[in-house]
């Protein structure tokens, strides 16, 4: 291994040896030319050396000279490359407004010449010094002008700069598929040119464009062959690569390897304080934590990811942080986390895409003076033919000439005429026009007058629909339950009971309360939804506190009717409107208790389907026929006596069905004539998507 660094040094000092050595020999040729024109190109070939060699300030002290002699011999070639040698040291210090000056400049003089080499050359400099400021469009304009020239000329060194350009202007524009193409064309040529940093890039970029379109084996093969090169030693390159490479074996769940390169890639990272790869490594140790089910890890690993992401502003890594947060909480079963790291991930998401969708431009045709196959011909004389004419044919002319002139005045009052009767029909078109239209509109606001009247009245023959149906019910089963319930307060007044009578007729009174009482509770909700008056106020709760505390309303009634109470009901949570979903739950449970007699069972459940929550009720009484269970959920009032003589209004069910749909739910019937019912509701659980 020593060998091996000893000879590279060796090289590169003799190589930096042969260059300076090359410079000393041009400047003493230099210094005893005495042709102006030799000097020139003396001249220029040190300056290109010194270019290459970075050593800007001596390049910029022979330009001035030779810039001075190739004006006082009027040397075009030698000013032109000069002028483009003297932009290009401009664009290496960053002075843009000088380098594009020169570069134009030099483009003028290279076009006059007649060569498109030097022209395209210029072109693919502009082209650079563009995508670099982030011109991207303008930039590609100008590289694109220049590679079929660089191509025809097999200049690889000057073809590897453009196709970089274009594969990095096509990748900040979002042009993937092209940026691919570039990248391949230019890692070809940085590989037959052993420029080991050149290749690196192109590998890299090339396994994140391939990894963007879920190419993932192709992008494992780009970064492997990086983590190969000789610059892999270097930790700043392996700090990069190592999470990114982790993250794709990760794709396809192969944890062990994704476990070595993500904790080598966290630990180099953390070593050299590298926040940007120390970032992926830590939200894709993360993800491969939360898959193998190591929680509090992932959780610990995701919410610094999250600090380190907000403080790079790293929006790419901070979405996925989102995302896996998402996963995290709703593992954990907690919901409301889950729906407020949800919420973070679109609303983020969003941003970009408005930026990104302003950021990106179409590409336009190549401007003209970008066109390398302009003609240089110059525009050929015409011949002037004139013809004489003799007298006779001048005089024969003036007649005619004379004859169309009575003709053309005669045609231009006909025209005068014509025009004036058209302007006459126009205003009279346009006054008809204008008539119509103020009919129309007439018309339309009559239309909308009518169709409001109509709503109107619509409305009103609904509330007085609800009047009457309100009046109908209160004045025969509500007036029966109230009326009973006063008999016996009568009686017991005046002494026509004795006690024992009055025990035993306590059942009843009870019955006939509970029945005033529910119908009552339903009579307004029916109201309410006729009148349009429900909200829902959805929240997250609990379902099974809901059962406790509406079975606890009927347990005496139960008893008293000697049904058994099956609960299987579960700890779990719905996203609804709580007290719209205990009135349901109320509802069913009261039609339950009616239908069913001494000896039956009553069940209560929850479960999970689809991410959703289904409530079930189901009781082993006397069950609903296949003709009536289509008339249970309408607002046609049906109604049939309980097992006990039990009223009803009709409304229950129609009211439990508008609850749950304005929920965002569903209801329905599973029953048997004489085995019983089952009534089942399904609630979401969580905010419905938009």
């Amino acid at each position: 291994m020593r060998r091996i660094i000893t000879l590279l040094v060796m090289l590169f000092m003799s190589i930096s040896f042969s260059q300076t050595n090359d410079i000393d020999n041009l400047a003493l040729e230099l210094a005893f030319q005495d042709k102006d024109s030799l000097k020139i190109e003396t001249s220029l070939k040190l300056i290109k050396a010194l270019y290459e060699i970075n050593d800007y300030e001596r390049a910029l002290e022979y330009i001035l000279k030779s810039e001075k002699l190739s004006n006082n011999l009027n040397y075009k070639k030698g000013i032109a490359e000069i002028t483009y040698y003297k932009a290009l040291i401009y664009a290496q210090k960053n002075d843009y407004i000088n380098a594009i000056s020169g570069y134009n400049e030099s483009k003028k003089l290279f076009s006059t010449l007649k060569d498109t080499l030097s022209v395209a050359k210029v072109n693919n400099s502009i082209g650079l010094i563009e995508i670099n400021r982030g011109n991207y469009n303008k930039g590609l304009q100008y590289s694109l002008a220049a590679i079929k020239e660089l191509e025809s000329r097999h200049l690889y060194k000057e073809l590897n700069l453009a196709y970089s350009n274009l594969a990095k202007a096509y990748y900040n524009i979002q042009l993937f598929e092209k940026a691919i193409q570039f990248y391949e064309k230019a890692l070809n040529i940085q590989l037959s040119l052993n420029d080991t940093k050149g290749s690196n890039e192109s590998h890299s970029k090339l396994a994140e464009l391939y990894s963007n379109k879920k190419e993932h084996r192709k992008a494992i093969e780009y970064y492997e062959k990086v983590l190969e090169s000789s610059e892999s030693k270097n930790d700043s390159v392996r700090g990069k690569v190592l999470p990114k490479l982790g993250g794709e074996y990760l794709m396809f769940k192969d944890y062990d390897k994704a476990t070595k390169y993500l904790i080598l890639g966290y630990n180099i990272n953390t070593r050299t304080k590298n926040n940007a790869g120390l970032l992926l490594a830590l939200n894709n140790l993360g993800d491969l934590n939360l898959q193998q089910g190591r929680l509090k890890i992932a959780e610990k690993q995701l919410l610094e990811a999250g600090k380190i992401a907000k403080n790079l502003n790293n929006k790419t890594e901070l979405l996925k942080h989102y995302k896996l947060m998402k996963a995290l909480d709703s593992t954990n079963g907690r919901f409301d986390k889950a729906f407020e790291w949800q919420r973070k991930y679109y609303q983020l998401k969003n941003n970009s895409l408005n930026k990104s969708e302003s950021k990106i431009s179409h590409l336009t045709k190549i401007p003209d003076d970008l066109d390398l196959n302009s003609n240089f011909k110059e525009p050929q004389e015409k011949n002037i033919v004139t013809t004489q004419t003799d007298s006779k044919k001048t005089l024969e002319t003036n007649k005619r000439l004379n004859k169309y002139k009575l003709i053309l005045y005669g045609l231009l009052a006909a025209l005068i005429v014509v025009s004036a009767l058209l302007i006459l029909v126009y205003f009279k078109r346009n006054s008809n026009i204008k008539y119509t239209q103020e009919l129309e509109e007439k018309n339309v606001k009559i239309e909308l007058q009518n169709e409001s009247f109509s709503e109107q009245t619509k409305h009103l023959e609904n509330v007085n629909n609800v009047k009457d149906k309100l009046f109908s019910i209160v004045s025969h089963d509500l007036k029966d339950s109230l009326s009973s319930i006063n008999g016996f307060i009568d009686l017991l007044k005046d002494g026509s009971l004795s006690r024992e009578e009055f025990d035993n007729l306590i059942p009843e009174l009870s019955e006939n309360a509970n029945n005033a009482s529910l119908l009552l509770f339903n009579l307004l909700n029916w109201s309410k939804s006729q009148m349009q008056s429900l909200e829902p106020k959805p929240s997250l709760f609990d379902i099974q506190e809901v059962f406790e505390t509406k079975l606890k309303l009927i347990d005496q009634r139960m008893e008293s009717k000697g049904i058994e109470l099956i609960d299987h009901s579960l700890r779990d949570f719905a996203y609804a409107d709580r007290s719209m979903f205990e009135i349901v739950v109320q509802n069913l449970l009261a039609n339950a208790l009616k239908f069913c007699k001494n000896g039956d069972t009553i069940t209560v459940s929850n479960h999970i389907s689809n991410g959703t929550c289904i409530v079930s009720i189901a009781d082993t009484g006397i069950g609903i026929s296949k003709e009536n269970i289509g008339k249970l959920f309408n607002n046609s009032s049906f109604t049939t006596m309980g097992t006990d003589n039990e009223k009803g209004t009709g409304l229950g069910l129609s009211i439990c069905k508008e609850l749950v749909e304005l929920n965002n739910g569903k209801i329905w019937v599973e029953s048997t004539k004489g085995q019983g019912s089952t009534f089942y509701v399904q609630l979401p659980k969580s905010r419905p998507s938009s």
